[in-house]
């Protein structure tokens, strides 16, 4: 292919985007990105089409892929969610908000007379999703640290006991990263004699590393959840935003459908799916394992202790949620969350600490809030 260059202004204004992103890459604390990965074994993939249409698990007649490194990432997680043995399915997502999309669509195709229960911390794009599939919703009030209230949540499911139910557990809500108990959840729905229910967990940041804390969150399968959906570009890292969605391969049964034109089954929310970003995933769990994952919780979480107590110790009334990496605090000046791209809400912000947050960038933070303040 002949190569066109660019027009020298162009160029620059390319340069000075490349420019842009290392400087807001560099700083940024407030939202949930880890971006202490290297893929450069994987640039040579950049070149090629990589498509992996249609169901992950079923060959099509479009080869150019990573197909099998999809399947991996899928089993992975199947495995780390403990989904049955003989009944999981799933695949690479565009992100949680996707992953979220799916296991709606799916509880909607059981049970379409369903309600769904989310509480008022849920993420965004679950009312949008609702919308999008036309599924009625009700809002669950919240705990102070951002959990389901069960009581609200059993109260109100009492009232509308002759519909099936349809559950948005969060696993780390967006603000606080609070955890919804699914064990909890799924005893109310037996105490009420709810037989014909769903639960689908959006774990997108902490989902990913759940598995990995003791005592081990009510989050999975085992614990009840029908589907988990988690994002890949949080907890892992990926320069593409991806997720990953675990169902039972049972439900899955119920929508695919053959598609002769790419000989392969239409089980996914879009048509063509990106390539590349299970070959990230892949290259990841391969590259960190079960014990660099491990790691990377553990680190998170010794970060996340230490910016509470050096915000404590600085007057500012800080908190986390037990095995939380996501710490709150009010709102700083305008200047610090500016520079540091803090998430805010309700007078609260919060950082992350994600696995490349060290305690030296926690310093830097500290001294900069402290000097804002001493300005103010």
């Amino acid at each position: 292919m002949k190569k066109y260059p660019l027009a020298a202004a162009d160029a620059a204004a390319l340069n000075e985007l490349l420019a842009q992103v290392q400087t807001r890459t560099k700083d940024f604390l407030g939202y949930p990105v880890s971006k202490d990965f290297d893929y450069t074994p994987l640039l040579p993939f950049l070149q090629y089409p990589l498509n992996n249409l249609g169901d992950p698990f079923v060959p099509a007649t479009y080869a150019v892929g990573s197909r099998e490194m999809e399947k991996y990432v899928v089993s992975f997680f199947a495995n780390l969610f403990r989904a049955p043995e003989d009944d999981w399915w799933g695949y690479v997502t565009n992100g949680g908000s996707e992953g979220n999309l799916y296991g709606l669509y799916l509880a909607r195709e059981l049970y379409p007379k369903g309600m769904v229960y989310y509480s008022e911390a849920t993420h965004y794009s679950v009312q949008k999703n609702l919308h999008l599939l036309n599924m009625p919703g009700i809002i669950i009030r919240t705990l102070p640290n951002g959990e389901i209230d069960y009581e609200d949540l059993e109260n109100t499911i009492r009232m509308n006991r002759h519909l099936p139910v349809i559950m948005l557990a969060n696993i780390g809500t967006t603000m606080t990263e609070a955890r919804d108990d699914v064990k909890r959840i799924k005893s109310i729905l037996k105490n009420l004699a709810i037989h014909h229910h769903y639960i689908h967990a959006d774990g997108a940041l902490s989902g990913s590393y759940s598995a990995f804390l003791d005592p081990r969150p009510a989050f999975d399968f085992v614990d009840g959840a029908d589907s988990i959906a988690i994002s890949g570009h949080k907890f892992i890292g990926s320069p593409i935003p991806c997720g990953v969605v675990v169902a039972r391969k049972s439900n899955r049964d119920r929508i695919a459908r053959s598609v002769a034109y790419i000989g392969s089954m239409d089980t996914t929310i879009t048509g063509s799916r990106n390539g590349h970003s299970p070959l990230f995933l892949w290259y990841a769990l391969k590259s960190l394992g079960i014990d660099g994952l491990q790691e990377r919780a553990r680190h998170s979480l010794e970060v996340a202790a230490y910016a509470v107590e050096r915000l404590k110790e600085n007057g500012i009334p800080a908190w986390r949620n037990p095995d939380a990496i996501t710490v709150v605090f009010p709102d700083p000046p305008v200047s610090i969350r500016r520079k540091w791209q803090l998430a805010s809400e309700n007078g609260w912000s919060h950082i992350i600490c994600m696995p490349n947050v060290s305690k030296a960038q926690i310093d830097e933070f500290m001294e900069s809030l402290i000097s804002a303040f001493e300005m103010a």
